[in-house]
């Protein structure tokens, strides 16, 4: 009996973490991927200075999370990330318009998918 009951709690505690982290992903990218549309609104209206500053500190916001992305996601997708990050940097310094804006475009599709696979849905188990 007392195996059983271990054996719940771990199970329990296992499917609970797993919530967890489901929730925060959701967030993280969710304020990442609200900085990365606001700096995208200020291109639009060809406030680059503004729009720099915004993706700097969504770039920041993922950073600051990065042993916690790299323990617990896959690396290829986090390289990908992270190398959206300076493909959109590079293309607001020099102020290319529609390039951002598709590059922009691309890095919000990744956090949104990211988000998706972290999901505990039927679609991510089977």
């Amino acid at each position: 009996m007392k195996r059983i009951v271990i054996a719940g709690a771990i199970l329990l505690v296992t499917f609970a973490a797993t919530l967890g982290h489901s929730f925060y992903i959701t967030a993280f990218t969710g304020e990442i991927s609200t900085l990365l549309e606001a700096a995208e609104a200020n291109a639009e209206k060809e406030q680059w200075d503004a729009a720099r500053e915004l993706t700097q500190s969504a770039q920041e916001h993922w950073n600051s999370a990065d042993a916690y992305l790299h323990i617990l996601l896959r690396h290829s997708e986090t390289d990908a990330i992270y190398t959206g990050f300076r493909e959109v940097v590079e293309f607001i310094q020099c102020q290319e318009g529609g390039e951002y804006s598709a590059a922009n475009a691309r890095l919000i599709a990744e956090l949104e998918l990211l988000s998706e696979a972290e999901q505990l849905t039927l679609k991510n188990i089977l």
